[in-house]
């Protein structure tokens, strides 16, 4: 039982939170501001995931993942890679952060942040990811607010 509810908050809650993002999206950003945000947010994403694997080209703290250190199955899914920074932990806070500045809507900002939490918690009790990972996987969409800052408030009234 332990080990669905580890791949429940570690895979399924990345659903979860991709639903809850493109739900918000479609109900809560009025029809004409779709592309005022939509291309924002690929261009935030694109910027988000850039950063993220040129950090991981720069800094990996650990060669091996946790389970492979420790000689177990892995807890949840994951890519053939070392891992820095956490793909998902780094997805999940990239739409919490475009979901509060697409919609400005706390409960659902609050949903995906616990979401995001939840998955981050998920991928370190599955051993597939260090908390080091996660952290990053939380911090470095952050960079992509720089296209939401700078163009996204002031021309949206």
């Amino acid at each position: 039982m332990t080990e669905l509810l580890i791949r429940l908050a570690a895979d399924g809650a990345m659903i979860a939170a991709a639903v809850v993002a493109l739900c918000a999206f479609v109900c809560v950003v009025p029809r004409d501001k779709w592309w005022h945000w939509g291309w924002r947010i690929v261009v935030a994403g694109i910027t988000t995931y850039a950063a993220a694997k040129l950090l991981g080209y720069v800094y990996q703290p650990n060669e091996l993942r946790p389970y492979q250190q420790l000689g177990v199955e892995p807890g949840a899914s994951y890519l053939p890679n070392p891992g820095f920074p956490s793909d998902h932990a780094l997805f999940a806070m990239f739409l919490t952060i475009a979901v509060w500045y697409a919609t400005k809507h706390k409960v659902l900002t609050i949903v995906m942040l616990s979401l995001t939490i939840i998955i981050g918690l998920g991928r370190v009790l599955a051993l597939v990811h260090a908390p080091i990972d996660v952290v990053a996987g939380v911090v470095i969409p952050f960079v992509g607010i720089i296209w939401y800052r700078h163009t996204g408030d002031k021309s949206v009234k």
